[in-house]
């Protein structure tokens, strides 16, 4: 169960702690000396151009690792005050603090995946530090869905009540869970494990099926809500189940969205009804899923081009701007086609 390590970033203290907290997630990912260090460095460049740039509020850096270990993913969250070039920030030598103007191209070099969304309401960057230097995205099957996501938890927390899952088949298939433990803490985050364990057993039985296996499972916790998305890209088709108060949002490539239809209750308790759903998968579409540690007011078509980013960036956005600050929170974003320019 991945939970994102958050780190507040206002002065040069940070950087260190950044650094130290890296150095952490690298070795429970089991990357090599060499790979932490490159994370290492990685970490200590985006913390330091937060100190330099992302003032006077200062910024945000996440820090997780791949469920599966193997990689280390950092994404930068700032309000402000955006790149004029962002093509040029990623050249080495390019500064605009009078600075030698490594930072960014350092994270270029060194990262086997990145990428940046940026305006006037800030910069949020991502990348991928891959165990022996590979990017595991290029051995995907053609058709299948890029995705990604963050869980943080609730202030004054250390563990995460929400959680989620994502296995990938070999004909391009995915399924997709998410989970929201009731409230926040130890007893919520022991919730969302039991429904990590449950998906995990049976990853591909029907949406429908987990749901029915999770709500036996949970039966000793304080419950959850959960939603399961599992994506066909060969027979265009996204199957749905979900139970509480997880958002689900299909949006497609003209920017119009349609909400995912949950049903009221709580898996491991009271559960009314459990009801799968068909809705087609938009050849460009983007589906998305949060708990209600994010509120539901966001529209994507309001930030030209973030559709197109890496679905990580999209996560790191929402996460910013739409976090209510108060719970844990957890966003996932599946793309149905790489992202790009």
């Amino acid at each position: 169960m991945r939970s994102d390590v958050l780190i507040p970033v206002t002065d040069t203290s940070s950087i260190g702690e950044a650094r130290r907290a890296v150095l952490r997630v690298a070795e429970a990912a089991k990357l090599s000396e060499t790979d932490a260090g490159r994370a290492a460095i990685v970490a200590s460049e985006l913390a330091t151009n937060l100190v330099r740039h992302a003032k006077p509020a200062g910024g945000l850096l996440l820090i997780g690792a791949d469920a599966g270990g193997g990689a280390v993913e950092m994404t930068s969250i700032d309000t402000g005050p955006g790149m004029g070039d962002v093509a040029r920030c990623f050249q080495d030598g390019y500064s605009t603090a009078g600075t030698p103007g490594n930072g960014l191209g350092a994270v270029r070099r060194m990262s086997e995946e990145h990428d940046i969304f940026s305006a006037s309401s800030g910069t949020v960057l991502w990348c991928r530090i891959v165990a022996g230097g590979a990017s595991r995205t290029a051995a995907l099957p053609s058709r299948a869905p890029r995705s990604s996501g963050l869980s943080v938890p609730a202030p004054n927390e250390t563990l995460c009540g929400d959680a989620w899952r994502l296995t990938r088949a070999e004909d391009g298939r995915v399924s997709l869970m998410i989970a929201d433990g009731l409230g926040h803490g130890p007893l919520a985050a022991d919730a969302a494990v039991a429904a990590c364990q449950a998906f995990d057993a049976a990853p591909f039985a029907s949406p429908g099926a987990l749901l029915e296996a999770m709500q036996a499972a949970l039966s000793g916790t304080r419950g959850a809500a959960v939603a399961v998305a599992q994506v066909d890209p060969a027979a265009g088709k996204l199957t749905y189940a979900g139970v509480g108060n997880i958002a689900g949002t299909l949006i497609a490539a003209d920017g119009s969205s349609r909400g995912l239809f949950s049903h009221n209750g709580t898996i491991g308790h009271l559960v009314r009804k459990i009801q799968m759903f068909d809705y087609p998968w938009p050849p460009d579409g983007l589906l998305v899923l949060h708990s209600d540690g994010l509120q539901t007011r966001w529209v994507l078509s309001k930030y030209p081009g973030l559709a197109r980013r890496h679905p990580a960036v999209i996560a790191g956005v929402l996460f910013r701007d739409f976090k209510r600050g108060r719970d844990d929170s957890t966003v996932v974003v599946m793309a149905s086609a790489p992202s790009g320019p």
